[in-house]
């Protein structure tokens, strides 16, 4: 069976380590795209960090979609509107605000193109605000500002350790809840229940009536493991996380070796 869809993660996958996507590989996902297969961007950054490369992409001309907040939401570039979105629970927002502040790390929300910031700054929030291109707005009101809108996500930040603790104690308070999990060593996603990648291709694909058989997913760390698992073609890059590799059907070159354009040459080429 030919694969119809092809499913990226961003960082470490898809783009250099100089957060690019290279011409060879730019122009091979155009080409797979006229041919009419698909291209889904999947990450865990907000849809907002994800549309300059969806721009770069032409992903609205040919119908092709994002996968944002880690799967929570799923929007469908030639119309701009979500196919998919699911949001926190609001009654969560303090819990999750109280037990943060008790370690050395920031919180994240995400309003519009711009992050909220809710305690201490770390390095790491100077990363997530680079990697989306979005300023950073430090508020003393974060509970009752965030409460205003629907969430998709919050993001933890600060240093590996601090991240562990805050990520056990929130594990524990909401489990069954939410999920709880770390992106990076340094990240710590919280997320509405059964909300992964996976499970959101799960339901683009019955809305576009394609099989996982017809998917192809490539990544590098944590939370690209459901995908690769679920694809009919599940891949790692070279680069890629000692587990993912293990769990992957292919190893591509890694992501500073056009890795992405080894498998369309590989795979989709007709």
């Amino acid at each position: 069976m030919k694969y119809q869809l092809l499913v990226l993660d961003l960082d470490g996958t898809l783009t250099n380590s100089r957060k690019e996507i290279t011409p060879p590989t730019l122009k091979a996902l155009i080409e797979i795209q006229e041919a009419g297969k698909k291209v889904v961007l999947a990450s865990g950054r907000p849809t907002f960090g994800v549309l300059p490369l969806a721009k770069q992409l032409h992903l609205e001309r040919y119908g092709s979609y994002i996968l944002s907040f880690n799967g929570a939401r799923i929007t469908d570039c030639r119309t701009g509107h979500p196919i998919y979105n699911k949001t926190l629970p609001q009654d969560v927002i303090p819990d999750v605000y109280q037990i943060a502040s008790r370690y050395p790390v920031d919180i994240l929300a995400y309003d519009h193109d711009q992050l909220l910031s809710g305690l201490t700054h770390t390095k790491y929030s100077d990363l997530e605000s680079r990697i989306n291109r979005a300023e950073i707005k430090h508020i003393d009101n974060f509970c009752e500002r965030v409460s205003a809108f629907p969430n998709n996500k919050f993001l933890l930040t600060g240093e590996p350790d601090a991240i562990a603790a805050a990520k056990d104690e929130m594990s524990t308070h909401f489990h069954g809840y939410i999920d709880v999990y770390c992106s990076d060593p340094f990240f710590l996603e919280i997320v509405p229940k059964n909300v992964d990648k996976a499970a959101s291709l799960l339901k683009l694909l019955t809305s576009i009536g394609l099989t996982t058989d017809e998917m192809i997913c490539c990544g590098d760390g944590y939370n690209d493991l459901t995908m690769i698992e679920t694809a009919g073609l599940g891949v790692a890059m070279e680069n890629a996380q000692p587990l993912v590799r293990e769990k992957a059907d292919f190893i591509t070159k890694s992501n500073d070796e056009d890795g992405v354009l080894y498998v369309i040459d590989q795979f989709m080429r007709d």
